[in-house]
């Protein structure tokens, strides 16, 4: 019983998590991935062939839309959107 829950809960938290992040655009995605995987603006840059400061713009928007306080908070939003 308390498993069913657990996994109910989960699959709850993914869902909602996948809903948030079908209103960024797929380069925002992109770079959101990246971010859940613990890489830096300039190492996102580097991956995604932009600048640091386009890193930058792209997580400031990504962050105000997705409602998030700080880039950790994206992270862990990536990671329950299956990003």
């Amino acid at each position: 019983m308390v498993e069913r829950l657990a996994t109910g809960r989960e699959a709850a938290r993914a869902e909602e998590a996948r809903a948030r992040v079908a209103a960024l655009s797929e380069k925002e995605r992109d770079v959101l991935a990246l971010l859940g995987e613990g890489l830096s603006n300039a190492d996102a840059g580097k991956r995604l062939h932009m600048s640091e400061a386009t890193v930058k713009t792209y997580v400031s928007r990504i962050l105000a839309k997705l409602h998030c306080e700080n880039r950790v908070q994206a992270a862990l939003l990536a990671r329950d959107a299956g990003l």
